[in-house]
C-alpha cells in the first residue's frame, strides 16, 4: 500500500463525515421551523395558511442548504487517483 492509497482512503473516510455533518445542521432547522410554525398555529389559529405558507417556503431555503452541502464535494472534489 502506497502513499496515494493511504491518502485516497483518508480523505474517502472524512468526505464521509462531510457528508453527515452537512446533513445536521438542515435537520436542526427544519425541526425549528415546523416546531416555531405549530407553536405560532396553536397561538393564533387564524394564521395558519399563511404560517403554513411561510413555513414551506422556509423549508425550502433550508433544503436548498442541505442539497449544497450534499453536491459541494462532488463539484469541487479532487480527481485524483
Amino acid at each position: 500500500m502506497d502513499a496515494t492509497t493511504v491518502l485516497a482512503e483518508i480523505s474517502g473516510n472524512i468526505a464521509t463525515i462531510g457528508y453527515g455533518l452537512a446533513a445536521i445542521g438542515p435537520a436542526i432547522g427544519l425541526g425549528i421551523v415546523v416546531g416555531k410554525t405549530i407553536e405560532s398555529t396553536a397561538r393564533q389559529p387564524e394564521l395558519a395558511g399563511r404560517l403554513q405558507t411561510l413555513m414551506f417556503i422556509g423549508v425550502a431555503f433550508i433544503e436548498i442548504l442541505a442539497f449544497i452541502g450534499i453536491a459541494t464535494p462532488f463539484i469541487f472534489g479532487t480527481t485524483g487517483a
